[in-house]
């Protein structure tokens, strides 16, 4: 029988807050094809020209805000899950993250050394995007042809609606969606909205056709906002939460393109402005807590809400080690070695 291995895939971070780590972190992940698609010599003038020689200070600061004495809240808590799961699972159990480290071919490279031969690739992204689920997959399988030919890639399909990852979601927000509160919010880390089309497979469904979120297709499979949607339509249901207590909302946008609507930092206003005063906040598109959640939303989301009349902010955490998270994964882990490929 073929040796099995499992291959877990978050984004990444960059190795330290310093500028000069940043800046690296940054270029890696904006030149990729996949994030900014744009032909690579306009990607090459607008990240070298137009981002790195003013964006690394800024982001460099706002990581030295989440920094802890381990490293990166992202790298530490998939580290933890990494190693807890190979504690109950009895085949090699290694992490990667798509940008800098633990890299992509040392993980692979580990496993190879190890003997595995099939592989389940969990991308831990719930969602479908070609700027995450996506170039992380590719990403894998390239480095794989190259290092491991024999080696067989089984990927886990996107979970954005899947009870187990919608349970575990629901057991991270119950202790405060049991409490007093006004209003529930999703954010969802923001795509451009080119990126929606490239990624319809069916050409002529995703923000063409009225409802298209809604309206059964084909183009779902590989559909972001849709997926996003999903996702909040099984919580709110599973959670019972009502109608008018929640919405949905998209943050990290970068560039003047139109990217998914609406933004977070509007709607935060929005909602302070008309009367909301307790607000929860969750982002089902990530599974760690990392600069988007933690500063973003926590810090500067929070000084938005406040400064327009909101009273209470309370940030939901991301699944993290919630033990509903944790035993989730295992149980998909356990689902390939005995089923193999």
């Amino acid at each position: 029988m073929a040796k099995q291995g499992i291959l877990l895939v978050n984004l990444g971070s960059p190795d330290s807050p310093k500028v000069g780590d940043v800046r690296r972190y940054l270029r890696e992940f904006l030149m990729d094809g996949r994030v900014l698609d744009a032909p690579y010599p306009i990607r090459f003038a607008i990240v070298h020209f137009a981002i790195l020689p003013f964006r690394p200070k800024y982001s460099a600061e706002a990581y030295h805000q989440i920094w802890t004495k381990e490293g990166s809240p992202l790298v530490v808590t998939s580290r933890r899950v990494t190693a807890e799961l190979q504690r109950r699972l009895p085949v090699p159990v290694e992490l990667a993250m798509r940008y800098q480290n633990p890299s992509i071919p040392s993980a692979l490279d580990k496993l190879r050394v190890q003997g595995v031969e099939e592989l389940l690739l969990i991308p831990l992204f719930p969602h479908f995007a070609m700027s995450s689920f996506e170039t992380a997959v590719e990403r894998v399988k390239e480095v794989a042809a190259k290092m491991a030919p024999a080696m067989r890639v089984q990927v886990q399909p996107p979970y954005y609606q899947e009870p187990d990852y919608i349970a575990s979601l629901v057991a991270c927000a119950r202790p405060f969606i049991q409490q007093d509160y006004d209003h529930l919010l999703f954010s969802f880390h923001g795509i451009p909205e080119r990126h929606l089309r490239k990624s319809d497979t069916t050409g002529c469904h995703c923000l063409k056709v009225a409802g298209c979120c809604t309206t059964p297709s084909p183009a779902h499979a590989t559909c972001y906002r849709h997926q996003c949607l999903a996702t909040v339509k099984a919580f709110t249901q599973a959670a019972a939460i009502p109608a008018d207590k929640f919405s949905v909302a998209f943050q990290s946008r970068l560039g003047r393109d139109p990217w998914l609507t609406p933004y977070t930092d509007k709607e935060l206003e929005r909602l302070a402005q008309a009367g909301i005063r307790k607000i929860l906040v969750m982002c089902p598109a990530f599974v760690s807590d990392c600069l988007e959640t933690i500063e973003e939303i926590g810090m500067r989301g929070r000084d938005t809400f406040k400064e327009h009349g909101g009273k209470e902010f309370a940030l939901i955490p991301c699944l993290n080690e919630h033990p509903h998270w944790v035993n989730t994964l295992e149980k998909w882990g356990r689902a390939f070695v005995k089923g193999g490929l």
